[in-house]
């Protein structure tokens, strides 16, 4: 007979890996199949025990939406929020090194970090957009998932930030991700940032990005290798140096009384 005590761990790594999962299903681009699951999606946010009864009314009310609205109006939101511009991208690392050499690098380093825990990608999707990072979370253990949500923690608050700023509900996701590891005030800190930014989603600001592409890929190409390979040998040493850091998955006080 197995022991109770790690049943019960076990049975605590299955509902985080599933409630991950929603939150990825949550970001992705609106579908019939997406609204048929409402119901199995508010189940799993209910039985998350690491999210506080407040935010898990919010995560419920948005998925009902999400059933209740027409999905070309779902899918209009969607393109929006994250088709136009960059400040909103779910791509991790366009927040941190744009279109530079160096966020090629960081791609190939995080591409290497699935394969070796056996996790494979299709061709439709680039290794840092956030749905897909937060599917190879949900395969890892909650000391993986503390470690990797502590090293994108200021990407998820800006990004929370920006969210908020467009009135999305979005920003549930990155909210509840800060949340896991107990950091939902650092979006604090970007509020006021964002309120100033300038928007990046109008047709006039759509245009002078057309405009600056066509500079920026006249860059030296000797300069943006040696970028590379710095930036490679400093996300190698951060590997060496993330797993020391007290990142952990946290349980709210209030977290096992559901509204």
């Amino acid at each position: 007979m197995s022991d109770p005590a790690e049943q019960v761990e076990q049975d605590e790594v299955v509902q985080g890996m599933r409630s991950l999962r929603v939150l990825a299903r949550l970001l992705d681009y609106p579908t019939p199949e997406l609204q048929q699951a409402s119901g199995e999606l508010i189940e799993i946010i209910d039985a998350e025990p690491r999210l506080s009864a407040p935010l898990r009314g919010r995560l419920r009310d948005w998925c009902r939406r999400l059933a209740a609205t027409a999905l070309l109006d779902l899918q209009a939101e969607y393109v929006g929020l994250f088709d136009k511009g960059r400040s909103t991208s779910l791509l991790l690392f366009e927040h941190v090194h744009g279109e530079s050499r160096e966020r090629g690098q960081a791609m190939i380093d995080l591409l290497a970090e699935y394969r070796a825990a056996g996790f494979e990608l299709d061709a439709r999707e680039l290794p840092d957009h956030l749905p897909l990072f937060l599917e190879y979370l949900s395969t890892r253990g909650e000391v993986d998932i503390g470690r990797w949500l502590g090293e994108i923690r200021h990407i998820l608050a800006l990004l929370a930030a920006r969210l908020e700023e467009r009135g999305a509900e979005h920003a549930l996701v990155p909210l509840a991700l800060l949340a896991l590891i107990g950091a939902e005030a650092d979006v604090e800190a970007h509020r006021l940032q964002v309120a100033e930014e300038a928007p990046d989603h109008t047709p006039q600001a759509l245009d002078a990005v057309w405009e600056e592409e066509a500079v920026r890929f006249s860059a030296d190409s000797d300069q943006d290798c040696a970028m590379q390979s710095a930036e490679g040998r400093r996300l190698a040493e951060r590997k060496q140096t993330t797993s020391s850091e007290a990142v952990r998955i946290v349980t709210p006080p209030s977290a096992g009384v559901r509204s």
